[in-house]
This record gives C-alpha cells, sequence and structure tokens, in this order.
C-alpha cells in the first residue's frame, strides 16, 4: 500500500508513525503547528501503554527522564488515607508505570521519528482543511498556518486524523456534532519544584472537585534531591467562560483563581497551598470530552486518540489509549491486503473499548474510592466557607 498521512503531530501522531514503521508501512505526519514544542505538564504512562513503547525500544530512554510511580494513594480533604495500592512492576506488572513530563515524552518520541523515518517525514505548519476519497487515494487539502495560504494536496492510500479533540477532520464528518460536552469540572495544572514527599514515588488523589480536589505526583528527580511534582487541582465551575474562553490544553492559569479552594490544606505530609503557589508553571483547562461516535472510518479515513475517542482526564487514559489505538492500528493494516478492511478492523477493536472507558470516566473513574471517603467525612468536617466561590449552578454564577 502506498504511504499514510497523518494528520497531526502529537503523542498519538508520532506514537502511530513508528508503529507503522515496525510494520514496515510509511507514513508522513502533517502537523499544524510551525514548530512542535515541547509543552505542557506531567503525564502518566500507564503499564498497558508501555508494553507498547517498550515494543518500540523506547523503554530504557524514558525511564531515564521519568519516575518508576510505586503506588496510588486517595486521602480525604482532611490529608488522611483511604486506600493505597502498588502499581507497575510493584504491582507484578511485567512493564513499569512512569510519571514524567509530558515534553519528555514528546521528545522521545519525535527523536525517534526523525531517526527512523527522517526529518523530512515531519512537516510542520501544515493545517487540514479537508479530506476527499479519490478511487483507491484520499486527498487531503492543507493550508501555511503561518500565512493561511493554500498548500498542495497531499495524497496517500490512508489518512489517519490525530488531530485532538478539536479534530477537523472529525467535524467534516460528524458536522452537527457541536462543541465538547463540558462536565462541569475545571481544572489546572502545575508543577512545582520541591522537596520529596512520602516516599518520592507515590501519585496522590485527595478530595473532590466538589469540596476540591488535587492529583499530585513526582516527574522527575534532580541531582540536589528535590523533584519536579506535577499537580492538577479540579474545582467544579458551572461557567468555564468565566477562567478560559479558548479551550486549549496550553492556556494559562493563575493561582489567585483557586488557591483559595485548597487554603486549609496543610497535611503532615504536603503542604497544598504552598506547592501551588510555588508553581514554575500553571496551565488551565475545562474537563472535556465527547459522546462515543458510531464509527470513526470513512473510506480510507479514519480517527485516532482524542480525535476519535477524547476522555475526561480522570484515570490516565488519554495519552495511553492513543498509544493502543496506534498499535492496533498498525497491526491491522499490515495484516490485510486491502487497507479499508484494515480500517474496519481496527474500528471493531478500537471504539467499543474506548467507548466504555469514555463513559467509565464520565461515571467517577477512580474517584469512586474518594467520594466514599467524602461521603464518611462530610458530617465530620464541614466544608469550609470559602467552597463557595464557586457557585453550584450556571444562575448562581
Amino acid at each position: 500500500m502506498s504511504d499514510v498521512i497523518i494528520i497531526g503531530g502529537g503523542i498519538g501522531g508520532l506514537s502511530l508513525a513508528l508503529s507503522l514503521e515496525k510494520a514496515g508501512i510509511g507514513s508522513t505526519i502533517y502537523e499544524a503547528t510551525p514548530v512542535i514544542q515541547q509543552v505542557g505538564v506531567g503525564i502518566n504512562v500507564l503499564p498497558y501503554a508501555m508494553r507498547v513503547l517498550a515494543g518500540l525500544g523506547l523503554e530504557k530512554e524514558l525511564e531515564k527522564r521519568a519516575i518508576t510511580t510505586r503506588s496510588s494513594a486517595y486521602f480525604d480533604r482532611c490529608g488522611r488515607p483511604l486506600h493505597q495500592m502498588p502499581v507497575g512492576h510493584f504491582a507484578g506488572e511485567i512493564w513499569p508505570q512512569l510519571s514524567i513530563h509530558r515534553a519528555e515524552l514528546q521528545t522521545v518520541l519525535l527523536d525517534a521519528v526523525r531517526e527512523r523515518l527522517g526529518p523530512n517525514r515531519i512537516r510542520t505548519g501544515w493545517e487540514c482543511t479537508g479530506v476527499s476519497s479519490e478511487q483507491d487515494e484520499v486527498c487531503v487539502s492543507f493550508r501555511d498556518r503561518r500565512t493561511g495560504q493554500k498548500l498542495e494536496p497531499q495524497r496517500a492510500g490512508i489518512v489517519v486524523a490525530c488531530d485532538g479533540i478539536h479534530s477537523k477532520v472529525r467535524r467534516q464528518f460528524y458536522p452537527n456534532e457541536g462543541p465538547p460536552r463540558y462536565s462541569g469540572v475545571f481544572m489546572w495544572r502545575g508543577v512545582t519544584r520541591r522537596s520529596k514527599f512520602l516516599d518520592g514515588a507515590t501519585m496522590v488523589r485527595v478530595g473532590l472537585p466538589a469540596v476540591g480536589k488535587m492529583v499530585i505526583y513526582p516527574i522527575r528527580d534532580y541531582d540536589d534531591g528535590t523533584q519536579l511534582i506535577n499537580w492538577v487541582a479540579e474545582v467544579e465551575v458551572p461557567d468555564p467562560g468565566s477562567f478560559c474562553s479558548k479551550r486549549d490544553w496550553n492556556c494559562p492559569g493563575d493561582a489567585k483563581d483557586f488557591v483559595e479552594v485548597f487554603a486549609d490544606w496543610r497535611f503532615d505530609w504536603l503542604d497544598v497551598p504552598e506547592l501551588i503557589s510555588n508553581a514554575q508553571t500553571i496551565l488551565q483547562f475545562p474537563m472535556m470530552d465527547r459522546d462515543p461516535l458510531p464509527r470513526w472510518s470513512f473510506d480510507r479515513v479514519t480517527l485516532l486518540g482524542d480525535a476519535a475517542h477524547p476522555l475526561v482526564p480522570l484515570g490516565s487514559n488519554g495519552a495511553g489509549q492513543a498509544i493502543l489505538d496506534a498499535e492496533v492500528l498498525s497491526r491491522e493494516l499490515a495484516a490485510c491486503r486491502d487497507p479499508a478492511d484494515g480500517l474496519a478492523r481496527y474500528e471493531s477493536i478500537r471504539l467499543p473499548a474506548t467507548a466504555e472507558i469514555v463513559m467509565s470516566d464520565r461515571a467517577g473513574g477512580p474517584d469512586v474510592i474518594l467520594q466514599e471517603g467524602e461521603e464518611r467525612l462530610r458530617l465530620l468536617v464541614p466544608v469550609p466557607a470559602h467552597r463557595s466561590a464557586f457557585p453550584r449552578s450556571a444562575e448562581a454564577a
């Protein structure tokens, strides 16, 4: 078959290029941004995704740049333990769970693509404006993100849209879908360099969005014994537009907008207000997903990652599921003489599996443990008055 066009150079698109190369299938990535920047904050790579990345020969390089997570721990909003369990190698898994800066993960993937496929296989500044099928090929239209001018159309046997939750290819196939579904919870994400907390290798979840929730874990060790700590603050906010009108993963945030929610979160194992106030970077984003689709593939075009199944970011599944998509799609394309059959088999495997995760995360995912703890705590410890800073309804806002 002729080469694959990959629209989008994020974690899903880069993983797909490497998986296709391993399967003996060529590809070219077209990324809309003029420069692929290493941005973002922390991310957890779960063992199922590490299995795929290890199969691509990336495990050792990733482990050098990451924290190998030992356990996942749950606390109530008073900082008291609810539950703790080992993860990755420490739970008997073959592959580890890694906590890593998203920029480091993207750098490892990007360097591997450039080395194995060649630097000319990544084209930046190419913004997809549409796709059309032409017999046994797909024609992709582009414009230059910098100038707005049309670029020469590109053709391939298969096109895979890895262009995220606001995917233009998805919108072409589902023009009446509307905007992403807002969960009612707004998140601020940051990184702070400080001394270790707990054992220096634990991922922590504390509280619930209704009263304030934090997810905290280290993502990098420094020679002086300090660590780079990734944290996510989640708060119920009826109107996300009051904070961020542009739904962009890299929209800057401000600690003053939410730190009061966590003003009394000074535990014997971590001072949360201090963690937030000393952040090097703060980003903000409304937690969103989309309803599962009836199909992803149209002729020789398909969707992957957040373009196919954006998830509410609760269980560290977003990037991991895109990596798993890449493995399955590459395998099925290599196994089928007709590329359309490969897309159909990919969709039959991945669509129902990811739809189940979308709905599970909407139902609370790992927050079920925190919910039980909050219900026991509610009668004993009243919620401080400053929690009312975020109205509970759009009418109140």
